[in-house]
């Protein structure tokens, strides 16, 4: 939107903060930012609001948007039918049109008096990638050597410990197209990565040099939390004969040319499942943050999701939108390296009922998220806004936007 001559005002990126105890150390920080945004919405006075997911903050600017008389369009729905019921009164006094990508979510709201139309999944339409595993290794092998590259420029008065040279000498070669490949995604944000890469990698070290593994690093990380991912891991390898483990950009080429993966709950686990990879999900948060969670979280008769052995609630989108758990789960005090490797085994034996079953059920999701009518989720969202803006849904033309304030 930047780049389309959009004003931005706060970057969301330095306000996504997961969990309980984890936002409370940013606090002020995010309220700074949220005055900033009310301030602007005063000044300017959209034509018409399109909200995208993020709650805690778009429902306090729908309140806003609201009292001032601006369409209030909600793209991506909160998860009310998770935890937090109670704000549906919200939705249904300052939201005029709620657009959702999962198909449960418009009966939820419907039978509960908001007007929701499922739009698709927008990763659901985008095509898979098409770059070569050859093609995908070399660009893995370059950046990795870039960062490398760099590592020794301010290293060169402090010579490499042993465990990095290990590491940066496998990373010369790129990344082997010959061995199954299995993809590691901790998750994009810097708390969830120091929270699950550790336990990803010893389960690497487990599965040992016979397989490549992939780290996926969203676009989010920095390079310089990047290159600190770099020697965390190295300094983990201690086997005489340790696995390979190269860092990438592009998470979507990663788990399409992988034989399984691991990923951490998120948006992530809803890529590997349309792209068809058989995974597992893991996911770590503070205990106290565990249980309140688990003592919060309740799911309308609109999801088919029971309780597992532990008590434990799916929390994996596959999972929810399947109506059952297709995808195994392992979380907190149940995410250790050891289950990891024995599922993940499990996963990339050709033939293996695990393995077929999933692949079996991971298309039937990728169906379930998509439009019938081939209509795309922000194709139909645009026009939705054309249409509160009362121009023509056929006219194209992006400087006919241009006095808006997203």
């Amino acid at each position: 939107m930047e780049a389309a001559g959009q004003q931005r005002i706060v970057r969301a990126e330095d306000v996504a903060i997961m969990g309980i105890t984890e936002i409370l150390l940013h606090i002020p920080k995010i309220y700074r930012s949220y005055r900033r945004l009310v301030r602007s919405i005063k000044q300017h006075r959209p034509n018409v609001a399109i909200l995208i997911d993020f709650p805690d903050v778009n429902f306090r600017l729908a309140k806003h948007l609201h009292h001032l008389g601006v369409p209030v369009l909600w793209f991506v729905s909160p998860q009310l039918w998770a935890w937090k019921r109670r704000r549906l009164r919200w939705v249904q006094q300052r939201v005029d049109k709620m657009f959702v990508i999962f198909p449960f979510e418009a009966d939820f709201y419907r039978n509960r008096g908001v007007d929701a139309t499922f739009v698709g999944h927008p990763l659901a339409d985008m095509p898979l990638p098409t770059v070569t595993r050859e093609e995908y290794a070399e660009a893995a092998r370059a950046l990795n050597q870039e960062q490398w590259n760099y590592a020794d420029g301010i290293l060169q008065s402090n010579p490499l410990p042993e465990w990095a040279h290990k590491t940066k000498e496998g990373i010369r070669y790129g990344l082997d197209t010959v061995k199954p490949w299995v993809a590691l995604l901790p998750g994009s944000r810097s708390g969830e990565i120091s929270a699950n890469l550790g336990e990803m990698i010893q389960a690497a070290c487990l599965l040992g040099p016979e397989y490549e593994f992939i780290i996926p690093v969203a676009e989010t990380v920095s390079e310089h939390h990047l290159k600190a991912m770099q020697y965390e891991t190295g300094s983990r390898l201690t086997e005489a004969n340790p696995p390979r483990i190269t860092f990438v950009r592009d998470a979507r080429s990663a788990l399409f040319h992988s034989r399984a993966a691991v990923v951490a709950s998120g948006t992530a686990t809803v890529q590997a499942a349309l792209i068809g990879t058989p995974f597992l999900v893991v996911y770590r948060v503070s205990e106290l943050t565990f249980r309140i969670a688990k003592m919060l979280v309740q799911y309308p008769s609109e999801i088919g999701a029971h309780k597992d052995g532990y008590g434990n609630l799916p929390i994996a989108m596959p999972n929810l939108i399947a109506g059952r758990r297709i995808i195994p789960e392992l979380i907190n005090k149940h995410f250790k390296a050891k289950t990891v490797a024995a599922i993940l085994k499990d996963l990339l034996e050709e033939g293996s009922n695990l393995r077929m079953r999933q692949i079996k059920d991971l298309k039937s999701v990728r169906e379930s998220l998509l439009l019938s009518s081939g209509d795309s989720a922000v194709q139909t969202l645009c026009h939705a806004v054309l249409r509160a803006l009362n121009l023509p849904e056929s006219r194209t033309d992006p400087d006919a936007l241009h006095p808006i304030h997203w």
